[in-house]
């Protein structure tokens, strides 16, 4: 009697593509401040915002806000960009990048990113500045610092303000300054998948000091309570609760270790990665340059399979994936229809788009998982491609 040989049952894990760390600490935190009376306008957000300047490192002021897109609307407000100015945008970026500029009046003007590592280059910007260009809104993708100190010398010949968008970027760093102490703005995320949490919630941060303190009215309807109540200038709510700042105080201590987690994670799921070929990794090997590495983004190659095809395959693995972006802004159905789309103009946006593969790093990767995870890639580049 002979045997029947069975197939091979691959292994499966669930992975996902991020996880909040939420310990008792954090649990214990919240539950504090639910035992107060006082649940906005508190301590809890003075003190967080005063320990994440400490850690973003000296000339830091920050504002704490309900979300990054909150604080990218009130830094666009703040600066006075309105109808008939232009504020030169990513192509590849979050939507809320552009919305922000959207909402104040102004266009924003697309500009298309550096093949390596997704940023905007100083020369693509200089090609993009006409007589109504007011400011430059940045994005350190995935948190790879952008070139500051060549983009720094556009905005100043033009004189224009720089926002930089940190949302992917927290911890990233070009020779010891952290991001968003650059221009004029820094805008941050802390979105449940990001580097650290606030459940939702951003941070407005500045070097100008006068800059912060219009902000923190700003977000607050614009209540001037120094001389007994008014209010001089219109205003918004975009506060942060005494809540979130509770969560997100906890977390800030966490941070340093998260952060190393995900560059070790980062690298060694680089370095297998790069190893299977029909593929390229976007960063930057300048040592001057720390990246969050918030997640790492794989581009197939134009002879790889198709980029959908290798996600499913993942999924079905149990890895957890997603697409950094999706579209390039200016072909999405708003901006498409408002201001037209060429696709030759964003070649690079449209290839990271169309071909990205975003992979975890995050804290919950065992060393175990990276390797699972580079595996579970080659099985998808070899297998779909046969």
């Amino acid at each position: 009697m002979t045997s029947m040989l069975r197939p091979a049952v691959l292994e499966t894990r669930d992975i996902p593509f991020g996880r909040p760390w939420i310990t008792d600490a954090e649990r214990g935190a919240v539950t504090d401040v639910l035992c107060r009376d006082t649940l906005t306008h508190g301590p809890e957000c003075a003190a967080f915002e005063q320990e994440f300047s400490d850690f973003l490192g000296e000339g830091a002021h920050s504002v704490a806000t309900s979300s990054c897109m909150a604080a990218l609307h009130l830094a666009c407000v703040h600066f006075g960009i309105g109808a008939g100015d232009e504020v030169i945008v990513p192509a590849q970026t979050h939507t809320a990048t552009v919305h922000a500029v959207e909402w104040v009046g102004a266009r924003p003007v697309f500009v298309d990113c550096d093949r390596l590592t997704g940023n905007l280059t100083a020369q693509e910007i200089a090609a993009a500045v006409t007589p109504r260009t007011k400011a430059i809104l940045l994005v350190h993708f995935l948190g790879v610092p952008c070139d500051m100190q060549a983009i720094l010398q556009v905005a100043n010949r033009h004189g224009l303000r720089v926002i930089e968008d940190c949302a992917l970027a927290l911890g990233a760093r070009i020779d010891g300054r952290h991001v968003g102490l650059f221009g004029d703005a820094g805008c941050f995320s802390f979105y449940p998948v990001k580097h650290m949490t606030t459940g939702e919630g951003g941070m407005f941060v500045s070097r100008h000091s006068q800059a912060a303190a219009a902000v923190r009215a700003m977000r607050a309807f614009g209540v001037d309570r120094s001389n007994g109540y008014d209010v001089p200038t219109l205003g918004l709510n975009y506060r942060m609760s005494e809540i979130s700042a509770a969560l997100g105080r906890v977390q800030l201590r966490r941070l340093p270790e998260s952060l190393r987690r995900r560059a070790q994670n980062f690298a060694a799921l680089r370095h297998g990665l790069l190893a299977i070929g029909k593929l390229d990794v976007l960063g930057t090997s300048d040592p001057a340059f720390r990246s969050s590495h918030y997640c790492l983004v794989a581009v197939l190659h134009a002879d790889a399979p198709p980029r959908n095809d290798v996600l499913a395959r993942l999924k079905a693995q149990g890895v957890g994936t997603s697409v950094y972006y999706p579209q390039p802004v200016p072909r999405l159905s708003y901006y498409r229809r408002k201001y037209g789309y060429e696709a030759m103009r964003y070649p690079q946006a449209e290839r990271i788009s169309d071909r990205g593969v975003a992979l975890p790093t995050g804290w919950h990767l065992s060393p175990d998982d990276v390797e699972y995870i580079v595996r579970a890639a080659r099985r998808a580049v070899e297998e779909t491609a046969a």
